[in-house]
């Protein structure tokens, strides 16, 4: 009989790499645009305004082409954080297996996620005319709104009926998964979010802090 999984639900931007995937598509269309975009992003993941009430906004206003997606893919990896590779590599050998959960835009995670060996990538999937321009998200993706990531885990785990599951993320979206996971762990190696460090239950500076709290936690 197969061993349930642990999994490890893992936040991408701010978490496994420095930036901010919808900020660096709106740096591509000027100061102008990357001013609004930031704001609007860091009032969201602040737990200012919902996630909700800027999701396709913020698509609108960028107009995302597929060309942009690979310049941020490119980015993800330049700024991978640095213990991510080889702790997720110790995890996995510990028993773990780590999910990428995000609100970032799939075309754009997925070398990440290879690189990282991570085969599984729940993210939220962009549309495309003919000539790569911008045709719309995936409106059903649970991610693109608030409550979404607790929401996800809740399906992936009747799905996977795991042995336990833990969520690691910068952001209030990630914080919103802690009652669906057996513990939350809040990261702040890139932005150290008050709330996020209040709220979580755990909270690491650098990635390769997680087995030895996952240790200590499940023993």
């Amino acid at each position: 009989m197969t061993k349930p999984p642990k999994l490890l639900f893992l936040d991408c931007d701010s978490t496994l790499s420095a930036i901010e995937g919808i900020d660096e598509l709106a740096r591509l269309r000027g100061p102008a645009v990357l001013g609004q975009i930031e704001t609007m992003t860091r009032h969201a993941m602040d737990g200012k305004v919902t996630l909700d009430s800027i999701f396709a906004r913020r698509l609108e206003i960028i107009q995302p082409r597929r060309a942009d997606l690979a310049k941020v893919a490119a980015l993800y990896l330049e700024r991978v954080e640095p213990t991510a590779r080889e702790t997720l590599e110790t995890l996995r050998a510990a028993g773990w297996t780590p999910v990428i959960l995000s609100g970032g835009f799939r075309p754009a995670i997925l070398p990440l996620a290879e690189f990282l060996g991570i085969k599984r990538v729940e993210a939220v999937e962009l549309f495309y005319d003919s000539h790569g321009g911008y045709a719309g998200f995936d409106e059903e993706c649970p991610m693109v709104r608030s409550g979404g990531k607790p929401r996800r885990i809740q399906a992936i785990k009747h799905e996977l009926s795991p042995e336990r599951a833990v969520m690691v993320g910068d952001g209030v979206s990630d914080l919103e998964a802690r009652d669906a996971v057996d513990l939350m762990v809040g990261f702040g190696g890139f932005v150290a979010r008050p709330a996020v460090r209040e709220g979580a239950a755990a909270f690491v500076r650098r990635l390769d802090e997680l087995p030895r709290l996952l240790t200590d936690h499940f023993g």
